[in-house]
């Protein structure tokens, strides 16, 4: 089968969740289909050279179309008007729908398959079978956002907010085929056939994220793309209101966060005992130096790929309730749970002083995303939702 993949952002280097989860199902589908990758691309400092190598062996054609920043100012005030969530308009151009318009006529796919509804607008119109990726419920995202934003910038989040109600329940009828990362996520779909969304969690490449013997320089690490609002406020909440508990008891603990464009308030947060990395070209090694991962989430939906990998790499890890309804890991055998500042920082401190604790969650949660957690499976499901008449 031939499969057109549309996607809001081009899917390398794999810093982001939607580039992650798209890179591997690509790879994971071109095993049995062919591959027409059609890619937008807002980023104006991207390597072509780099993406197109790293996608070259699995795709058959790889088209990346340039929106540029004066021409996504303009679609977002052209999106205000229409009524239209302003992410959408970010995303659409009718110069990009033209072009891709000419590419599904020139290859003449079997399917469509569409990642994030921000692809959406430039896929209704055409006839062929067609799938969208939700990824996440974005309405509700933008509202935990709007729940802890300034006052000011609320009615901006609260109109979002409405529009992408509006807008997750106009799509769904127009694919055919509908996916989501996590059950947590479809219940928090506001439609009332949202069950007819098909899970497709995430996996994690259990050979690259895998074991490995290391000098452990820090005690607590978190890693993200640190421009990304929900990792800006979990960096945030970790070294202002978490660690102080910690240092009371163990003022030596040292905190590493790693991850690629960190904002101006997570650089902020630098100190003798807070290390903040920027980019890193191998994030196994910030995993790898550090005795325990920690996901303090508060806001943000989805599967966190960051602690698919830390548990793959036998890297004990604590997180809330907000990032475990995803993954469905066990509290206190294969990962530790905390929902505030004070219970995060017990947990910290019990694995740095109970080793038998430390082993166990350290060895359980290995075993967990193992069995649980594979791109080959997951995708396998992808693939026979696709091949579905």
């Amino acid at each position: 089968m031939r499969i057109f993949v549309l996607l809001s952002r081009v899917p390398y280097p794999l810093e982001k969740g939607d580039k992650l989860r798209a890179f591997h199902q690509i790879v994971q589908l071109s095993k049995n289909n062919e591959i027409v990758l059609c890619a937008l691309n807002p980023d104006r400092k991207l390597n072509k050279r780099d993406a197109f190598s790293a996608l070259q062996p699995y795709c058959r054609s790889i088209n990346f179309i340039d929106i540029p920043f004066i021409g996504r100012v303009w679609n977002i005030l052209k999106a205000f008007v229409k009524g239209l969530p302003l992410q959408v308009g970010y995303f659409y151009s009718c110069k990009a729908g033209k072009k891709i318009d000419k590419l599904i006529n020139d290859y003449k796919p079997d399917h469509i398959y569409c990642q994030l509804l921000r692809t959406a607008e430039y896929a209704k119109n055409h006839t062929i079978p067609k799938t969208i990726d939700y990824q996440d419920v974005f309405s509700y995202g933008v509202k935990r956002r709007m729940e802890k934003a300034p006052f000011y910038i609320k009615p901006v989040f609260k109109l979002e907010y409405k529009r992408l109600i509006k807008y997750e329940n106009r799509i769904f009828g127009i694919f055919d085929h509908k996916t989501i990362i996590s059950f947590p996520d479809r219940d928090l779909m506001p439609h009332p056939n949202k069950n007819d969304i098909h899970v497709i969690p995430n996996g994690v490449d259990h050979d690259y994220f895998s074991p490995r013997e290391s000098e452990k320089n820090f005690d607590v690490v978190f890693t993200g793309n640190m421009a990304y609002p929900p990792n800006v406020n979990a960096a945030e909440f970790l070294i202002n209101k978490i660690m102080p508990n910690v240092w009371k008891e163990k003022p030596e603990v040292k905190v590493m966060i790693a991850g690629a464009t960190p904002d101006k308030r997570v650089l902020s947060l630098k100190s003798d005992r807070v290390t903040i990395t920027g980019w890193m070209d191998d994030i196994r090694v910030s995993y790898a130096g550090a005795k325990i991962f920690i996901a303090p989430m508060q806001i943000g939906t989805g599967l966190q790929n960051k602690l698919l990998e830390a548990m793959s790499m036998k890297i004990p890890s604590i997180t809330t309730s907000l990032a475990n309804d995803a993954l469905q890991a066990v509290d206190g055998e294969s990962i530790l749970i905390g929902d505030d500042a004070l219970e995060l920082a017990q947990n910290i401190l019990k694995l740095l002083n109970d080793q038998e604790l430390y082993k166990k969650i350290t060895e359980n949660g290995f075993h967990f995303v193992k069995q649980n957690y594979s791109w080959e499976e997951a995708t396998e499901k992808l693939n026979n939702i696709i091949h579905k008449k």
